[in-house]
């Protein structure tokens, strides 16, 4: 299994997640050891369609403390590599209300940094409570077999 660098833990407490993508992500050498090192964060990220091409905009790449380079955005927009057919799909469900595109997770696959994205729901807070009640009653049933 490949390293995961960064993951999107309040995404599946807040969204429903409808359909997910696997994308490449452009960066810069000094992003990738950053990434590398595990200095990114994705909570508060989305993805945005703009000229048929996808942008990771919002995820938070801290600068590398080693490099020459001067000072950088470290919430840049960075390009996502997806296929022509997935960059409308994900346009046509960001275009209806109440729907999102967030990143899920950052991950190294072959040597290269991947980005798991997925386009989402908002929950409603009565869908967040459903959801604490139904983990605490599964973990109260695995603590009684466990006994």
């Amino acid at each position: 299994m490949s390293p995961s660098y960064s993951k999107n833990k309040k995404a599946f407490h807040d969204y429903h997640v409808i359909d997910t993508f696997e994308t490449g992500i452009v960066l810069n050498g000094d992003e990738v050891k950053s990434i590398k090192n595990n200095q990114a964060n994705l909570l508060g990220a989305f993805v945005d369609i703009e000229n048929e091409e996808a942008f990771l905009n919002e995820a938070h790449v801290s600068p590398y403390k080693h490099s020459s380079r001067g000072e950088q955005d470290p919430t840049r927009k960075r390009k996502l590599i997806l296929h022509k057919k997935e960059i409308l799909k994900i346009g046509r469900a960001i275009s209806e209300k109440g729907t999102t595109c967030i990143p899920l997770e950052l991950y190294s696959k072959k040597g290269l940094i991947k980005v798991k994205i997925a386009t989402c729901k908002g929950k409603k807070l009565y869908d967040k409570r459903a959801d604490l009640k139904k983990r605490s009653q599964e973990m109260e049933i695995k603590r009684q077999l466990k006994n």
